[in-house]
């Protein structure tokens, strides 16, 4: 004789196909376009006040992405508080961003190290690429794997542009990355949102 599923068993298969397919519209896109705004605004404010208005310091309004991880550790303890189940989706998304943060440090620490200072920006440019295609692929958003690939060209095509420029390669990096995915993904995550809520 066949064994059988319990009922509790068959409700937790039924569950989980049902977490299984709602995977793909489990991100918000908050986080994506809060970050693409705060690069956005850091990189050309470092640019113009850099390159056109002659500021030494420059630099220092990367200070405002510290308020960015503020903000993001208080939307994530809430998103976790919140959330009746934790999907793979979620745990593999996860860890993509934990490897990229700890990547991001890594290698911007050997670049002061070693003061190649001129491949910064476009270490930065490759590193954005992981982190967007990959997430890209497991949410099935293409404009975040089209987003990923531009940043791994906009990094090529960084060795032939003047250092004084990659800024705003930055800027455009986020903008095609992480700015437009983030408003897809948003659009998407209400639309889902409104339409749960009529059943």
């Amino acid at each position: 004789m066949e064994d059988s599923f319990s009922e509790k068993q068959s409700l937790e298969l039924i569950t989980g196909m049902i977490n299984k397919a709602k995977n793909k519209f489990s991100e918000s896109g908050t986080l994506y376009l809060v970050w693409g705004v705060a690069i956005l605004i850091c990189s050309l404010s470092q640019f113009v006040f850099g390159n056109i208005l002659g500021y030494k310091n420059a630099y220092y309004g990367w200070f405002i992405t510290w308020i960015v991880y503020i903000y993001q550790a208080i939307f994530l303890a809430r998103k976790k508080k919140n959330q009746k189940v934790r999907t793979y989706t979620d745990e593999i998304l996860g860890y993509v961003w934990i490897c990229f943060i700890l990547c991001f440090f890594v290698m911007i620490f050997i670049l002061i190290y070693t003061k190649s200072f001129t491949l910064i920006y476009s270490a930065i440019l490759v590193l954005y690429a992981i982190p967007t295609f990959l997430s890209g692929a497991i949410l099935k958003v293409k404009s975040l794997i089209i987003g990923g690939i531009c940043c791994w060209v906009l990094a090529a095509l960084s060795m032939f542009i003047p250092l004084q420029y990659h800024l705003l390669l930055i800027s455009v990096a986020v903008i095609v990355a992480w700015i437009i995915p983030g408003i897809y993904l948003r659009n998407k995550y209400l639309a889902q949102n409104k339409l749960a809520q009529q059943f």
